[in-house]
């Protein structure tokens, strides 16, 4: 019994060590942060969301590259694609082109091996987010979540696609991978531009933020879009505003659904007022628990006389959210705890009517692929479901 006691006592202990540290880290980190939105610009947007097609267009941008390629990816992963693109990338970097390639430390898989093959090919190459005391904890949860590419200033990617096999539709149990990526150009490219670079800065520890050669004069496009950069802080206020706006309708896609009690409480609010809400996420996991976890959210929202589709063609991962069928936030964050608390993300506001059409007729094309959910699978009696989702309960905050 004692040495019961004395296990506990231990478990106890370390939970309450990790938990402060986790606290205190967010403390330090949302005290040196500050508000950073950009002004709305008019850009050019074509948005992708297959993966193949992705990639042909973006590899054939980087190739035709002249001055700098810049790239943040959260995954880079050791396979054929991943391959590839590193291939390109030492390719431009021995034509005498600027290379930066920018990953997230935990969410890559880059082998050393890669690194220095292509740091020797004159590729510059940096982590950001390397877990650090004192907050050890903390620092492994931050995670850099973005997904940007400015190619000599001019051209820019950003969304929910990563380097990996899984997103060209290789994966066997995922495939096809259903994903919104944004192709840039216009006044928008400057705003990507910056973001990288600063990203730079914190994790090369180099300064280019203020050098002029990587920002060109850019034309206006017809898209009216605002790129909303956030660290774990400031995203559930700019979704709350966007929800209390609703009149008619929001429409959600993420592929994994675990709001903040805020936002809960605002979308029960605007069902309550007559608006539409329609949510769009995966039948199909790619995580343990992240489908359990957001039960508890969806029985509400069914009740309450909510829409639930889950996407059966593949697996869903894009992030979009339509308000009125006049705004729409597509971006890199999930509609989760993680994203809005703890990742760096970066979403875009888009303010044209007519591109938010392309949206939602590409949403309406994934309703088909789509079955909607009983609010009976989730309140019938099911011990497994309900033990799935307990435990789900517990770690909610960091899936």
């Amino acid at each position: 019994m004692a040495t019961a006691f004395m296990v506990l006592g231990v478990i106890a202990a370390l939970t309450l060590l990790v938990w402060s540290d986790f606290l205190l880290g967010r403390k330090a980190h949302r005290a040196k942060l500050h508000t950073d939105k950009f002004p709305v610009r008019k850009s050019n947007l074509h948005i992708f969301n297959q993966g193949p097609r992705l990639f042909e267009d973006l590899f054939s941008e980087i190739k035709r590259a002249t001055q700098h390629v810049h790239i943040l990816f959260y995954i880079v992963k050791n396979d054929e694609i991943s391959g590839e693109f590193l291939s390109i990338l030492k390719m431009k970097a021995g034509e005498g082109i600027e290379v930066r390639l920018l990953i997230d430390w935990i969410g890559s898989r880059i082998s050393r091996k890669a690194v220095k093959q292509l740091k020797e090919a004159g590729v510059q190459f940096a982590y950001c987010n390397v877990p650090k005391l004192p907050f050890l904890f903390h620092s492994c949860q931050v995670r850099n979540h973005r997904k940007i590419t400015v190619i000599d200033g001019k051209i820019g990617y950003f969304g929910g696609f990563n380097i990996g096999k899984e997103y060209i539709d290789q994966d066997c149990y995922l495939s096809p991978w259903r994903d919104y990526h944004l192709k840039v150009t216009g006044e928008g490219v400057q705003d990507l531009q910056k973001e990288f670079l600063q990203d730079w800065h914190e994790g090369a520890k180099i300064d280019l933020v203020d050098n002029r050669s990587y920002f060109p004069l850019l034309e206006e496009g017809k898209v009216r879009q605002q790129f909303v950069p956030s660290k774990g802080v400031f995203l559930e206020d700019i979704l709350s505003t966007m929800i209390r706006k609703a009149e008619t309708s929001i429409t959600i896609g993420t592929p994994y659904f675990v709001p903040s009690r805020k936002i809960m409480e605002d979308l029960l609010a605007a069902l309550k007022r007559g608006v539409s809400l329609t949510i769009l996420t995966p039948f199909k996991s790619d995580h343990p628990l992240v489908k359990e976890a957001s039960y508890y959210y969806l029985r509400p929202l069914l009740k309450h006389g909510a829409t639930v589709y889950q996407y059966l063609n593949g697996f869903y991962h894009a992030k979009v959210m339509v308000i009125d069928d006049t705004l729409c936030d597509i971006g890199t964050a999930n509609f989760d705890n993680r994203s809005f608390f703890i990742n760096y993300e970066l979403n875009c506001l888009i303010y044209d009517k007519l591109f938010i059409r392309k949206v939602m007729s590409i949403l309406q094309k994934d309703f088909l692929d789509s079955r909607k959910m009983a609010i009976s699978e989730l309140t019938t009696f099911n011990p497994f479901r309900t033990l799935r989702e307990t435990a789900a309960r517990t770690i909610s905050f960091f899936l």
